[in-house]
């Protein structure tokens, strides 16, 4: 199959949101409002939901009735809510319990909890005179779940699911030249997923101002045909909406639309205008389509992910409006026998499972720390991300496309009436233009349906409409073992290889393509070696023996597979980073899965070296486990390496134990009895020494050193390492670290200049860790405390102004 596209990313703002508030054009806007919003806990009982309609004449049987009192009502009392900042999570901080949801982490929401299961946002919004002849719209990237909108007492309309993007018109509602109230409700007692959902509004809200002629939000589409000789072709296509009333006179008969294409140094490579012709006034739109002949064209690629900037210039004679689109050029193919090629060329996909929550924020993550977690997966040779089971949050894509990191793009729910495809539409019509996305998903391990026919029906029917919305990609769907529904699927997801019998269907299906949409990685809690299972850790599956496999190390077991069989598109292993929810095999008082490459917070585990052994051409030599095992002195114990090297030499305490090759994909070991003191290990290429790793029992510890892993738009990720007084860092230290922040020094007068930092969330990567107290804030310094794990911890704050902040050990 040989599919070529462009992608389209929605805006170079996502990319970069150096600045929330962003013009579109002299009459659009598109501003981000996620400042100032209010915050309270509902009911699921009416009664005690503020009395959400319990009026007699509720919100739904009459528009914005002066009856109304609940929190949608514009004279609502808020005062004593709580002032929170978007992109918000209202379950993060919430207390745990056992016998909470076991799949949700065990949060204290859900149906068990009617008291902490919905969360009402209130924000007034101010919108000028000026805008009075524009369309005004708010669009809500992601509320979970179950959401219902007002603004200004007048009801909207919901959305069932927490994923999808929603877009109101509220330009009748509006009080021009006056105050408005958004008032937004989420309802979390439903859950969506099998894992950690978070509650609230998690991603970003904008306020979008266009002329009433305007591009239809959503609906340009960008396809790339490279031509076999002469020059390549770049694609454009779309729709104009004509939202002006019916009695307003047309300026012009016609309209002009612009489109211009700049390569990524800025330098403008192809531009074309056409004529439209007037639509009708009054809700009515028109399609139109282009052909633009850049003079140069550099292929986006995952070394070189080369952006360009399509910007798209509406004219109609009263008013322009403009777009702009950030995307890339790419040859996709998957091939039954040479697996994924990229640019007419074979590309194994070296991909990890992620879902979207992280330490200290839960599923209202920062983009800054979102474009971390991408940054640390791709030290390790990462190259792509399937989303993991859900449509993405946009700057997770623009950033996928910066990095040049591929993505498996899914759907939340099987199903082809208009609620599922809805979702697949909303999901397709948004990110359909991202390079990085070279896959729609359309299921995940639908146990009920993969072992009849009902599984193949479905799928085969979503795939003829998974094409009509998106001619250019492929669809696939991941399976669980049950052969139904990758028979019609475009790419075949095998989710396990001890799952699914991969081998026999090459034999009955030869021109099947296909890939490993999940395998294991064997993980366990980052520095532990010895089960602790009580206390919600585990040592890695990797290191423990297991009947039923005599492959013992489980995440060579996986890659070898893929990568000896060229036919095999590659594997995404479960998971990149360790996730809230799912703690299996564990129980409480874990509350998180265990199986990331990358704990919580992206401190890696000793499996991520494996990967980085195998995924890149860097040299490692990584030894473990870490030689500060305080209590098993005189047991025997196993020593791995993970290296690249052509061959390991190992030496314990002065004593050499050999040198070993290193078989391709694979790793070493020694077996050896623990005394404290030194591991070195040696690598050897071609014969010759290269490289010298050693690990050695250390001293307690006595400092904490930050490092600002990431910092963007204000935010900043900082990790903290323990080192003990010779600045080795200890590998077992749990000591309590501090950050303290306040005010800062004006060193020319003296006085006191407030910083405005706040700490959006804390973490170790102990899938034990119960969270951050988070006291009252106020003009005074504030602190926080919390134990860090295994030599780490991790802050991540809002500093505007890059104040300085302290960090320490505290007892």
């Amino acid at each position: 199959m040989q599919l070529t596209h462009t992608y389209i990313p929605t805006m170079k703002r996502y990319l970069i949101l150096a600045c929330l508030t962003c013009a579109l054009s002299a009459t659009a806007e598109r501003i981000n409002i996620d400042d100032n919003w209010r915050f309270a806990f509902g009911n699921t009982d009416p009664a005690k939901d503020f009395g959400t309609g319990t009026e007699y004449f509720n919100y739904l049987t009459k528009a914005a009735s002066i009856h109304n009192a609940g929190p949608y009502a514009v004279n609502f009392n808020d005062s004593a809510w709580a002032e929170v900042q978007l992109p918000h999570d209202f379950v993060v901080d919430l207390p745990f319990a056992r016998e909470a949801s076991h799949s949700h982490g065990y949060k204290t929401v859900g149906y068990k909890y009617p008291a902490t299961s919905v969360g009402w946002y209130r924000k007034h919004l101010p919108i000028n005179a000026s805008d009075s002849l524009k369309r005004i719209s708010l669009t809500f990237d992601g509320i979970f779940r179950d959401s219902r909108v007002w603004v200004n007492g007048f009801y909207l309309g919901g959305e069932p699911s927490g994923y999808a993007q929603q877009t109101y018109d509220i330009t009748p509602y509006i009080n021009f030249d006056g105050d408005n109230l958004l008032a937004v409700r989420a309802d979390a007692t439903l859950e969506e997923g099998w894992f950690y959902e978070g509650g609230g509004i998690y991603r970003h809200v904008w306020l979008d101002k266009r002329p009433a002629r305007h591009i239809t939000p959503n609906s340009v589409a960008v396809t790339y045909n490279p031509a076999s000789a002469g020059t390549p072709t770049v694609n454009v296509s779309g729709r104009v909406s004509n939202k002006l009333h019916s009695s307003t006179p047309a300026a012009t008969e016609e309209w002009s639309l612009t489109a211009s294409l700049t390569d990524p140094s800025g330098y403008q490579v192809a531009e074309k205008t056409i004529a439209l012709t007037d639509i009708p006034a009054a809700e009515s739109e028109s399609a139109w389509n282009l052909s633009l002949s850049p003079s140069s064209l550099t292929e986006w690629d995952i070394d070189n992910p080369a952006l360009y900037t399509l910007r798209l210039t509406l004219n109609d004679g009263r008013d322009t409006d403009s777009e702009e689109i950030v995307t890339g050029f790419r040859r996709v193919e998957f091939d039954p026998d040479r697996g994924f090629i990229l640019n007419g060329r074979p590309v194994k996909l070296k991909g990890v499972n992620m879902h979207q929550d992280h330490a200290g924020v839960g599923a209202g993550i920062p983009d800054a720390v979102n474009i971390y977690r991408l940054k640390e997966l791709k030290k390790y040779g990462v190259n792509a991300y399937r989303a993991s089971h859900n449509p993405m949050t946009p700057e997770v894509l623009a950033a996928c496309d910066s990095l040049g990191i591929l993505v498996v793009e899914e759907n939340r729910l099987l199903g082809i009436n208009d609620y599922h495809v809805g979702q697949l539409a909303k999901m397709i019509d948004r990110d359909r233009n991202h390079p990085s996305v070279i896959l729609w998903s359309v299921g995940n391990e639908e146990w009920g349906v993969e072992w009849n026919d009902k599984g193949e029906r479905i799928v085969r029917e979503l795939r003829d409409i998974a094409h009509r919305l998106d001619p250019t990609r492929p669809m696939t769907v991941a399976t669980s073992g049950g052969p139904t529904p990758v028979i019609p699927a475009d790419v075949a997801g095998y989710n396990y290889i001890l799952q699914n019998p991969v081998e026999q269907h090459r034999r009955d299906y030869p021109q099947r393509c296909a890939y490993g949409s999940e395998e294991t990685s064997g993980c366990g809690t980052r520095g532990i070696y010895f089960d602790d299972r009580e206390n919600g850790r585990m040592a890695s599956l990797n290191r423990i023996p297991d009947s039923k496999d005599s492959c013992i190390n489980r995440i060579s077991r996986g890659w070898k597979f893929y990568d000896e069989r060229p036919w095999l598109a590659g594997l995404f292993y479960w998971t990149g980073f360790d996730y809230r929810g799912e703690p299996n095999p564990l129980e409480y008082p874990a509350t998180g899965s265990e199986f990331g490459l990358l704990d919580y917070c992206g401190f890696p585990k000793d499996e991520a070296f494996y990967l980085k052994s195998w995924w890149t051409g860097e040299p490692v030599l990584h030894i473990f486990p870490h030689w500060n095992l305080s209590g098993h002195e005189g047991e025997e114990i196993d020593l791995w390496v993970y290296s690249n090297m052509d061959e390991v030499e190992l030496i314990v305490n002065g004593k050499n134990l050999g040198r070993k090759p290193m078989a391709r994909n694979g790793h070493l070991s020694w077996k050896t009895v623990y005394k404290p003191g030194r591991v070195e290990a040696r690598g050897y290429r071609n014969g010759k020494r290269v490289m010298t790793e050693q690990i050695e029992t250390t001293g307690k510890a006595v400092r904490a050193i930050p490092e600002y892993a990431y910092s963007h738009d204000g935010v900043q990720v900082i990790n903290v390492s323990l080192v003990d007084s010779k600045g080795r860092f200890v590998p077992d230290a749990c000591n309590p670290v501090t950050i303290s922040f306040g005010e800062q020094n004006n060193s020319t007068d003296e006085t006191l200049t407030p910083c405005g930092i706040r700490l959006l969330g804390a973490g170790n990567g102990d899938p034990a860790f119960r969270g951050v107290e988070r006291p009252a804030t106020g003009t005074t310094p504030s602190s926080f405390t919390i134990p860090a794990f295994n030599g780490h911890a991790q802050f991540i704050i809002s500093n505007p102004h890059a104040c300085p902040v302290k960090i320490e050990l505290t007892d």
